[in-house]
């Protein structure tokens, strides 16, 4: 059984989601604010966070820059309208995905769902293996190399991302396009989110971020994995 830390100042929020959870078949593990919430990823290792952003003593922001330090579980960020710039933020930080308050249940179950089967369906591609430029993309472990350089871990989404490109040098993804790959299901969901994925891909395989050589942006439309 899969085990979902959900993070939240509010019991009757942790109440529906933790009834929810259960009925869709996962452990659960609550937390009211971040200092507990670390605990708990630290001593629980969930196999994913449900976080609210606006939490006392350690907010949702300061929790993911410290569990991104040793933890690659999806995290699933719970926000209001007014915290758009934190959503970008929490995104840069390693958040694979965001719902605005107030939100659905089930939609919030189907989201987790998601995230667990692009694991899964990672885990399952045998030993594929993609090879494009100088990088290395090793699917089923979900890890990138290149060529004499160590590569800092990609999360599930950040991994999913390059791996949609990089099967297809060349090929122009529009961030509606790209969402989809990642969802795997047409949520309506912040476009600007797949701008900070990219900004951490880049960051994490680019020798240098502001000056990529692997993942270009193409101006009025998306991106692509360079062809050449």
């Amino acid at each position: 059984m899969k085990t979902i830390l959900v993070v939240d100042d509010e019991p009757k929020i942790t109440q529906l989601v933790r009834d929810y959870l259960e009925r869709a078949g996962f452990g659960v593990l609550i937390a009211h604010d971040g200092k507990k919430a670390l605990s708990h990823a630290k001593t629980d290792k969930p196999d994913a966070v449900i976080l609210d952003l606006g939490l006392p003593q350690l907010d949702g922001l300061d929790f993911t820059r410290e569990f991104r330090k040793t933890s690659n579980a999806p995290i699933i960020m719970l926000t209001a309208r007014a915290e758009e710039s934190d959503k970008l933020i929490g995104l840069e930080l390693g958040a694979d995905d965001y719902m605005t308050k107030p939100f659905s249940p089930k939609e919030l179950v189907a989201r987790v769902r998601v995230a667990f089967r692009r694991i899964e369906n990672a885990a399952n591609m045998n030993s594929e293996m993609i090879r494009v430029a100088d990088l290395i993309l090793d699917v089923p472990r979900m890890r990138v190399t290149a060529d004499k350089r160590e590569l800092e871990e990609l999360t599930p989404t950040e991994f999913e991302l390059l791996a949609t490109l990089a099967r297809q040098p060349g090929r122009v993804f529009t961030r509606a396009q790209l969402l989809d790959a990642i969802h795997g299901v047409a949520f309506e969901s912040y476009e600007r989110a797949i701008d900070a994925h990219i900004k951490n891909i880049r960051r994490k395989i680019e020798v240098k971020a502001s000056e990529p050589k692997y993942v270009l942006t193409v101006y009025g439309v998306g991106y692509k994995f360079a062809d050449k």
